[in-house]
């Protein structure tokens, strides 16, 4: 066990930090962990999008609990990102098992995946309140009936093949997408359902990249060490610390690797 610790600490200690993170912004798992473990790291692309992927079903699930006391999911949207996001995750990852073995460009590719996710991710965090206040502004552009669920479907659908692939959007580029269709969601309310669709989706896609040989369980499990106590610890801080400020250096931060990433 001594020598887990000793041979972990470098990812227990990056669990941590993007632990603290997520707890006092409530986004930033995936776009922060799967950049950090392929950069620093130098895990293999596919294997941090595997076990990212475990991470995330696992961390989400707690929160989801967590927000269904309080009654901050709307299941009716949730119901709807899941027929989109689900289908197209169990597509992207049969398409992963035709495509074979992992390939130096295969590879590659899958690095400027995860570099573009995390550009859109940081663009949702710093543009989010201009474009719903344009959103708000003009609410004559919003779907409704039957378009709002096909749309919401289809955001699902768009989701799920980020996620599966990357590792990353199901948090603000997830959030974004519902505030801009239901924007008269409260902010509890977008996240408890934020986060309710994505445990199936990211359980889902984390056992198809099990299946796929993608999973390390070790890394998995100092991963979850860190993670778990410094998420408690960052929603205490968050109360104390300017949400806008936190934002923007996550979105700072975000940019800068998503570039790194894509031009690798």
């Amino acid at each position: 066990m001594l020598q887990f610790f000793q041979e972990s600490s470098q990812f227990i200690i990056s669990g941590a930090l993007v632990g603290l993170l997520v707890g006092m912004t409530g986004v930033g798992g995936g776009s922060l962990m799967t950049p950090l473990l392929t950069i620093l790291f130098g895990v293999a692309p596919t294997t941090a999008v595997g076990t990212d992927l475990a991470f995330a079903a696992i961390t989400k699930g707690f929160g989801t609990a967590a927000h269904r006391l309080h009654g901050n999911v709307r299941w009716d949207i949730v119901r709807l990102l899941c027929i989109g996001s689900l289908t197209t995750a169990i597509i992207s990852i049969l398409a992963l098992k035709y495509i074979g073995p992992v390939s130096k460009d295969f590879n590659h590719l899958i690095s400027f995946s995860i570099g573009v996710s995390v550009l859109l991710t940081a663009a949702s965090l710093l543009f989010r309140a201009k474009i719903l206040k344009w959103i708000q502004a003009n609410p004559k552009y919003l779907p409704t009936g039957k378009a709002l669920q096909i749309s919401t479907i289809n955001v699902g659908a768009v989701i799920g093949v980020l996620v599966t692939v990357s590792s990353i959007g199901a948090g603000a580029i997830g959030a974004t997408l519902i505030l801009l269709l239901y924007p008269h969601l409260k902010a509890s309310e977008v996240a408890g359902t934020d986060i309710a669709y994505a445990v199936p989706l990211t359980a889902l896609a984390g056992l198809g990249h099990w299946w796929l040989g993608n999973v390390h369980f070790d890394l998995l499990f100092g991963l979850l060490l860190g993670s778990v106590p410094a998420i408690w610890l960052g929603a205490k801080l968050s109360s104390t610390l300017s949400e806008k400020a936190t934002r923007t250096t996550l979105a700072g931060t975000l940019f800068l690797v998503g570039i790194k990433l894509v031009t690798s």
